[in-house]
């Protein structure tokens, strides 16, 4: 025991023996000089701060005062404030002056104070702002106690009706965050307001500028939103109920949320009491009632060109910004090229047309193979789902969740109605000018935005071969050479064999080129980019108009690998019209302010020669076969067109993408057809094609213009001058020298025994057999559908197509993916080089 008591006396001696120590250290360093000199200028610099305590009494205001004057310049300026008072929307019209959109900030209407139920009014002073005729932009009371009760942690809002109207107009200048620069430049801008206007326009602009959810913006629209009446006929219980959603507008929506939406109303009611402005008696009657709505939702009105005003919209953006001009207040009037009589044309070519492919989608994906919740691509897209992801974030396992969803009728209703919803695209262009014309991004600008005209790129499939023939032709090759229809075998980088085949066995005779367009046939058109080589192909296509949209120099190109847009394709097909001349896409003529001053003029963009004025001749009078005896007859046989045109139809892997695109001496159409998603398709080889699912869209519009004289009758592709008799009489002798002596093909070189070619070889192609003519086309002309050496995307189930025969009889047109790439890059929009004007 003494022992252990001894041990600790010790412990205890040694501790306080360490803490001497360390005060000892203390005290050598506090001491040091170092330390005594900082001490010495601390002391110091502290003393000559409390001299001055008084002089910090002025320079405190005064700094705050010089930062106050230098946020002036970052607010909104006088002008600014008078133009949003007035504000006049930019107007677009068509070519032929009718009202083609109206670029206003959102969608409201504005209406006076008068116009405006008094109770509105009296909600709205009484709950928000009761000291609003007192005084002059801020209350000085509201807002301090503000600060004191914040500072306690019970946060109070101490703006003012004029400052609330401020952060409406300005969201961008003043921004909405919690910070005390963001309230001077709100107090700013409010004192700015007041000094313009009187109290009722302050009132009258907070009404029109509010938000109500739902689109509704400004009284008026919440009116007509919630209770399908205008602001004049707001009752007292009504008005109450939409000033109550100025607190939190998806806090107290009573349309999701009643009960609050009610207790909220029920305070404004009391609020009207206490201002005295609502006797107490009317009060308890008032909120017992229940909350009434009859709720409608506001659309915008789209027009009749809703993705060509979007465009529009973003390039008068820039152009507004770069002149000094506001689209949304000085009444600009854009002038453009749109033809009001052909777009209301193309609207209902593509709305009949696409009904009718509808219906044979439905009819497919209803048979036992189509969707199913065991087919593997089902199963995929509810993986892919928003719904899927939500519950693998709960926790679930990847199999309960695909299964629970699998199960869910609802949302699997909603995902087939989705996802099978056939859509399309189309535009026209006149060709000499390259200004549009018509200009349809989807079927329903309501229920599917995406522009499937400039945003969607696609496989364009054999709407592509004509560049491959073009760069065969700028090359010295004949339309009227020949190459023989024999399986062909392209050894790839890598040493993947690509064997690109047609609809129908080879024939192993020899075929002339002009034919083998019109016929649209893979294996002589691999042979020939193999010929040209396929970067030829792409530079070519790129000169003509295909100038946003990445080409690969590989020989899939040639059969339409590289996805790329509608209007890209359009304005290049637009190209050979105009001679081999490229033109930039032309959208807008002229701007005016609302006097009808011109502010700017725009001239067609200027032409660059992209290709031989011969050489794009003779490639339109190859693709004239097209339609006269190929894969585009349609356009003569059906749609009774007799005038002078040329065009290609065009069908991707698995009938993924319908094209088809069609020249006029005066007008270039084109349209495409298929799916959001590339895996699903029409299930149908004999639907899926696109002489098929685009060319009745093309056809019914272009008869329709012919027939109402949109465009002239008997007009013809003008020959280049090296076309006269004398050039007419050589073609001639050259085809009759080919008669008799058929050009033999130059065999290809062997393949170099390399791991990276210089370029994908092709397997010696048999002799030609003599030359024969090319039998009449059948009854139906199936498209050579290429088959790719790398598809984008799997498969889909086989169809089962034993209902084609069947369909015809009622739905055969009369008369009457894989993740997509990144659509949300625009490319700019060249409207043409401005135009002095005087």
């Amino acid at each position: 025991m003494a022992a252990r008591l001894l041990s600790k006396q010790a412990l205890l001696q040694r501790w306080q023996a360490l803490q001497q120590h360390v005060a000892a250290q203390r005290n050598a360093v506090q001491h040091t000089p170092r330390i005594q000199a900082f001490g010495g200028r601390l002391g110091t610099a502290w003393r000559r701060l409390a001299a001055w305590r008084w002089q910090w009494l002025v320079a405190l205001p005064a700094a705050g005062g010089l930062y106050v004057l230098l946020l002036i310049p970052f607010t909104p300026s006088i002008s600014d404030i008078r133009k949003a008072k007035l504000e006049q929307p930019a107007q677009v019209l068509t070519a032929d002056g009718k009202e083609l959109a109206v670029f206003k900030r959102s969608n409201r209407q504005w209406v006076t104070l008068d116009q405006v139920a008094p109770a509105v009014v009296q909600a709205l002073i009484a709950t928000e702002d009761h000291r609003f005729y007192a005084h002059h932009g801020m209350d000085w009371r509201r807002t301090l106690s503000s600060a004191f009760y914040s500072l306690q942690g019970d946060l109070q809002g101490g703006s003012t009706l004029t400052q609330q109207l401020a952060r409406n107009l300005y969201p961008e200048e003043i921004g909405r965050a919690a910070s005390l620069n963001r309230k001077l430049k709100e107090a700013i801008t409010a004192f700015k307001i007041e000094a313009l206007y009187s109290k009722d326009e302050i009132l009258e602009t907070y009404l029109n500028t509010v938000p109500f959810l739902y689109n509704a913006w400004g009284i008026e629209m919440a009116a007509r939103t919630y209770f399908d009446k205008p602001a004049a006929k707001l009752s007292v219980i009504e008005s109450a109920t939409l000033v109550g959603m100025l607190k939190g507008t998806s806090y107290y929506n009573p349309v999701r949320n009643p009960e609050r939406a009610v207790a909220r109303r029920n305070t404004v009611l009391s609020q009207m009491v206490k201002r005295e402005v609502l006797a107490a008696d009317e009060f308890e009657r008032l909120k017992k009632r229940p909350l009434r709505l009859n709720f409608e939702r506001q659309e915008v009105p789209t027009g009749m060109a809703p993705h060509f005003a979007q465009q529009v919209r973003k390039w008068l953006i820039d152009w507004a910004d770069s002149e000094g001009y506001n689209i949304y207040t000085d009444g600009l009037v854009v002038h453009t090229t749109l033809d009001a009589r052909l777009q209301a044309q193309a609207n209902q070519a593509v709305r009949n047309h696409t009904r009718t492919l509808q219906a044979i989608a439905t009819t497919n994906w209803n048979k036992r193979d189509g969707w199913r919740t065991d087919n593997p691509l089902v199963q995929s897209l509810v993986r892919e789902s928003a719904a899927y992801v939500a519950l693998r974030e709960k926790g679930q396992s990847e199999q309960a969740a695909l299964q629970a969803l699998l199960q869910d009728k609802a949302l699997m209703q909603q995902l087939r109605q989705s996802k099978t919803r056939i859509e399309a695209g189309f535009v026209a262009m006149e060709p000499e000018t390259a200004a549009i014309r018509a200009w349809v991004g989807s079927r329903d600008f309501a229920t599917d935005a995406f522009d499937h005209v400039q945003q969607a790129r696609r496989q364009p499939g054999s709407t592509f071969k004509p560049f491959v023939y073009g760069a065969a032709l700028e090359a010295g090759i004949s339309a009227d050479d020949q190459r023989v229809d024999a399986a062909v075998e392209i050894t790839l980088r890598g040493g993947e064999v690509w064997r690109p085949s047609d609809a129908g066995a080879p024939s192993g005779q020899a075929m002339r080129l002009r034919d083998a367009l019109a016929y649209s046939k893979n294996t002589i058109t691999a042979q020939l980019v193999q010929e040209v080589g396929p970067a030829k192909v792409g530079r070519l296509a790129r000169n003509l108009g295909v100038r946003e949209s990445a080409l690969q120099a590989v020989p899939a190109l040639a059969l339409g690998a590289s996805p790329v847009t509608l209007l890209e394709m359009a304005n290049a097909y637009g190209s050979l019209v105009r001679g081999g001349a490229y033109r930039a896409p032309w959208m807008v003529t002229r701007i005016e302010d609302r006097t009808g001053k011109v502010l700017a003029e725009f001239a067609p963009p200027p032409a660059e020669q992209a290709m031989d004025e011969a050489d794009s001749y003779a490639l339109i009078d190859m693709m004239r076969g097209v339609v006269d005896k190929g894969t585009g007859r349609d356009i003569r046989r059906r749609w009774g067109i007799q005038d002078d045109v040329a065009g290609k139809t065009g069908t991707t892997q698995n009938n993924a993408d319908g094209w088809f695109i069609l020249m006029h001496p005066h007008l270039v159409a084109g349209a495409w057809v298929g799916f959001n998603d590339a895996r699903i398709t029409l299930r149908s080889d004999y639907w899926g094609q696109g002489a098929r699912s685009a060319l009745p869209i093309v056809g019914d519009f272009t008869h329709k213009a012919l027939q109402r004289k949109d465009l002239q009758r008997h007009a013809r592709f003008e020959a280049p001058a090296d076309s006269a008799w004398w050039h007419r009489w050589g073609s001639s002798l050259h085809q009759e020298w080919q008669a008799w002596w058929p050009s033999q093909p130059q065999p290809q070189p062997a393949a170099p025994q390399s791991p990276q070619p210089a370029r994908p070889a092709v397997q010696p192609i048999p002799a030609p057999q003599p030359a024969a003519p090319v039998p009449l086309p059948p009854e139906a002309i199936e498209e050579s559908i290429p088959s790719l050496p790398a598809p984008a995307a799997p498969p889909p189930p086989a169809p089962n197509d034993a209902l084609d025969v069947w369909m015809q009889q009622w739905s055969e047109p009369d008369a009457a993916t894989a993740p997509q790439p990144d659509h949300t890059l625009y490319p700019p929009a060249v409207l043409g080089s401005p135009r002095q004007t005087p």
